[in-house]
């Protein structure tokens, strides 16, 4: 049964996810703010647990961290032509300040190639200056029509990492480096979510882009969520904003950058693969609190004794285990129950006189909502028994999302079997089609190329839109 306010996925998955997002309380709407929202402590929390996760494998791949400005001048966006063609329609301006009109505008950066561009041109010299390696955590405004919560606001939070290299060749190692290294490895071990990694098509690569690769995660309405981007610059940027440096040689060439982000849409994406209709449902790698404790007493003896057992159960879990104690007298242990379940904790472990005298606790799992979940465990190992549940729920956690990432991946050979398998899924057919064959399809079945994925077949096949000798499979679908 779902939870009393929350709506069925079955029957309406759109409701349903902003039900979690009210319910768990990750947000509130900025009304005032056309298109914001309010990140609540429980979202901003997992923002916090998501950057420390990637952070590290920034950093563990030789990037450091730095800050740009938030304005940009107008002009700096004109000077790469398509990026400023796909960036138009977003973008946000400054006109007057103290007062005054501003005799250019600033806009608030929808990203920060231009402007990042400017500053390195500045930098770079010599190629002993290469590679130049810096990432920044920063808020971007682009202006959204149609918002959802995480998944797409007029301001979101994002990391962005611009780099610069010698040749192309180091540019498109350090891209896959990115694509592979950190965002994939990130989503798969720490969001207990597959993904699949690919280019994209120059129709949905990046504006400016030499090549766009991105990581696509299935979400349990069949739909895609694109959750990583790395992009291979090549020297449109460089050029533009006159980055070069002088080689080995003596001679000045133009250096070639790179620029990749992954954004607070992970949020969106952790709730619409793991969620069900009891709440929100958090991988343990990555919940802020992966145990919380509910002392179960009446009477203020009772609560002596179990506070005790408590207090002697955790005494060993610090620097092992997130957990927390509710001990709130004010509510009753059922609706702390409610509460814990609705935001996703992965484990809660119950203890109340009877369990004292039994030597038990109560563990109920969260990926496994009701009697199905819960079991009685001796106190004696709680904690090494509970790392191993941790464990156990993460892995459980992507082997479902995997196991309902194939059954909902259908194989077409021709255009009617790949309308037909958009309606419930991703759909993997030979490609050789135009941006305009693309356009036809987009148009009629509302389904786009997600990705060619890296991992290709050895044998040709027929392409499933003209019927041409295709060398590649794409991956097709309906998309947020």
């Amino acid at each position: 049964m779902p939870k009393e306010g929350i709506t069925p996925r079955s029957q309406d998955y759109a409701q349903w996810y902003l039900d979690i997002v009210r319910d768990a309380d990750l947000a509130d709407y900025a009304e005032v703010v056309r298109g914001c929202i309010v990140f609540k402590p429980t979202g901003f929390a997992l923002w916090e647990a998501i950057q420390s996760g990637l952070d590290q494998r920034i950093k563990a791949t030789g990037h450091q961290n730095a800050y740009f400005p938030l304005l940009i001048p107008k002009s700096f966006l004109m000077k790469e032509a398509e990026h400023v063609e796909g960036f138009a329609p977003e973008v946000a301006e400054v006109t007057h300040a103290g007062g005054e009109k501003l005799a250019e505008p600033y806009v608030i950066r929808p990203t920060s190639e231009t402007i990042i561009g400017y500053f390195y041109a500045k930098w770079v010299r010599s190629w002993r200056d290469l590679p130049l390696l810096i990432n920044q955590w920063a808020n971007v405004m682009r202006w959204e029509m149609r918002t959802r919560p995480f998944l797409r606001t007029t301001e979101f939070l994002w990391q962005e990492g611009h780099t610069v290299h010698v040749d192309e060749a180091d540019a498109e190692r350090e891209t896959l480096k990115i694509l592979h290294e950190v965002y994939a490895d990130f989503v798969e071990k720490e969001m207990a979510l597959p993904v699949i990694k690919g280019i994209k098509t120059d129709k949905e690569k990046f504006a400016g882009a030499l090549r766009s690769y991105a990581i696509e995660a299935m979400m349990q309405d069949g739909r895609a969520l694109q959750v990583g981007t790395s992009h291979n610059l090549g020297q449109n940027f460089a050029k533009a904003f006159d980055i070069t440096y002088t080689d080995q040689n003596n001679q000045v060439q133009h250096a070639w950058t790179t620029s990749w982000g992954v954004s607070t849409r992970l949020i969106g994406a952790l709730i619409m693969a793991h969620s069900d209709d009891e709440g929100l449902v958090v991988p343990p790698r990555l919940a802020p609190t992966q145990v919380v404790v509910v002392p179960i007493f009446k009477t203020d003896a009772e609560r002596t004794r179990v506070l005790e057992a408590v207090s002697r159960l955790s005494a060993d879990w610090k620097g092992s285990l997130r957990f927390k104690v509710d001990d709130r007298e004010q509510y009753s242990p059922g609706y702390k129950f409610n509460e814990w379940e609705l935001k996703g904790v992965p484990v809660r472990v119950e203890i109340g006189p009877k369990d004292i005298e039994k030597g038990t606790v109560g563990v109920a799992r969260r990926d496994q909502p009701g009697k199905q979940g819960k079991s009685f465990v001796p106190q004696d190992g709680l904690r090494q028994r509970l790392e191993s549940l941790l464990t156990e729920i993460q892995q459980a956690l992507y082997d479902r999302a995997f196991r309902f990432r194939e059954e909902h991946t259908y194989e077409a050979s021709n255009y009617d079997e790949l309308k037909q398998g958009v309606e419930k899924g991703f759909v993997r057919g030979y490609w050789a089609g135009t941006r305009e064959d693309e356009d036809k399809i987009q148009d009629e079945t509302g389904a786009t190329i997600r990705v060619l994925p890296l991992d290709q077949p050895a044998t040709a096949g027929k392409c499933v839109y003209t019927g041409k000798p295709a060398q590649k499979i794409a991956v097709f679908a309906r998309a947020y």
